[in-house]
């Protein structure tokens, strides 16, 4: 079978879905709402790349849309194009990455057609899913954890030839099994967000969780919160989730949570205005918490919201606890007293993506059926703008392939 494959003539283009260098200043002027992916995301033919050593160029059969989707779509916070260029610079076979085009997208399922020199592990054939972490590991720095090494990064955002196409290209160490019990369209949902949640809850180089923690997870049934939720309740532990419909709730609920806030329900303003917050409504929420809870402070916050939320999260962390942050969708400037942070003793921890590791383990846990695919909705590749545009609206739920 891996022969047949491997025999297939390789075609001289793909299809793709891309960002123009050109566009960049598409939106100038637009308040981040008003972007619209759906004008800056193209279906373009573009050529096969060329395969480098410890490669590997595979025939997406689906892919996903995350949130980085959204952030190149829309060029913000800055054009990826700025990634592309400075990844180019970096050695001959880097320079492929640096066009006037960006092939976008950090999930894939599919077939291995082609590997490169040294990819000993995979074979044309091989029915897989890849995560989004991109590495060179030439530098002592990443060997201990590879998300800190320096020339780490996320492939299909700050790498081009991305998966949101028919052919990706990827590091061969990129790769791991597809969960067989899955559609393609499933396997390629849990990729990016389910590592990224296996990391920032479950780590020792996130928030360690254990059983009988409670853990707050902002966004509870979205692509990010989906995860995390399940990764509380598979664990042991006593997940409160925070959602903004009632829809939303009974998704959580649907996965076994009994601890919900519905937070457009229950009207939490955080902010009086765009520059001051309100500790009385930290206050608020912090009561129904606990009235969730049996009277327990949170040991364990799962954010991601960002600037909206942060203050939040630090002042309803219990003494000694801990808030992991990954993104920060409603904005990077976090605000929250400090008095909260310093005085109980409280920890706040980045957490970014996953190393292959933990990637693998998170796959692992989908392969065995302890953590499951939270696919809302599946568009053709032709409407990933309209998929974008979604996402960006916040009208889905989970993930969207």
């Amino acid at each position: 079978m891996s022969a047949d494959f491997a025999a297939l003539p390789l075609p001289e283009s793909y299809r793709a879905i891309t960002v123009h260098k050109d566009e960049t200043d598409l939106f100038d002027g637009l308040v981040t709402r008003d972007k619209d992916p759906r004008k800056s995301l193209h279906l373009d033919e573009v050529p096969v790349p060329e395969l480098g050593p410890g490669e590997a160029l595979v025939a997406v059969m689906a892919s996903s849309v995350n949130y980085n989707s959204v952030w190149t779509s829309i060029f913000e916070p800055l054009p990826t194009f700025g990634f592309l260029e400075r990844y180019g610079k970096l050695s001959g076979l880097a320079a492929r990455h640096d066009l006037p085009y960006h092939v976008i997208g950090s999930d894939l399922a599919g077939v291995v057609l082609r590997t490169g020199p040294g990819v000993h592990a995979w074979k044309p054939g091989d029915e897989v899913v890849a995560h989004c972490l991109s590495v060179e590991l030439e530098s002592s720095d990443g060997h201990n954890d590879t998300m800190l090494d320096p020339e780490q990064r996320i492939w299909g955002f700050e790498t081009n030839f991305g998966g949101l196409a028919e052919i990706a290209l990827v590091k061969s160490n990129q790769l791991m099994p597809r969960a067989r019990h899955l559609s393609w369209e499933e396997a390629a949902a849990p990729g990016l967000v389910n590592s990224t949640a296996y990391r920032q809850l479950v780590s020792r180089n996130g928030a360690a969780m254990k059983q009988g923690d409670n853990v707050l997870v902002w966004g509870a049934s979205g692509g990010l919160g989906s995860y995390a939720t399940q990764f509380a309740l598979a664990g042991g532990a006593n997940p409160v989730c925070v959602v903004s419909s009632p829809r939303k709730a009974a998704i959580c609920r649907a996965m076994g949570a009994e601890a919900v806030i519905d937070r457009s329900a229950e009207d939490y303003r955080f902010w009086r205005d765009e520059h001051t917050q309100d500790p009385r409504e930290w206050k608020r929420f912090g009561k129904r918490i606990r009235e969730l809870t049996g009277g327990e402070d949170v040991d364990i916050v799962f954010e991601h919201p960002g600037r909206e939320t942060f203050g939040a999260s630090v002042y309803v962390t219990r003494k000694g606890g801990t808030i992991v942050t990954c993104a920060s969708t409603s904005g990077y400037t976090h605000e929250y007293d400090n008095r909260y942070l310093w005085m109980s003793l409280k920890r706040i921890i980045g957490s970014h993506f996953a190393n292959y590791r933990e990637a693998w383990e998170a796959n692992r846990l989908v392969a065995k059926g302890k953590i499951h695919p939270t696919l809302s909705r599946v568009y053709a590749l032709h409407d990933t703008g309209q998929a974008a545009h979604d996402v960006h609206r916040n009208t889905h739920q989970g993930k969207v392939g």
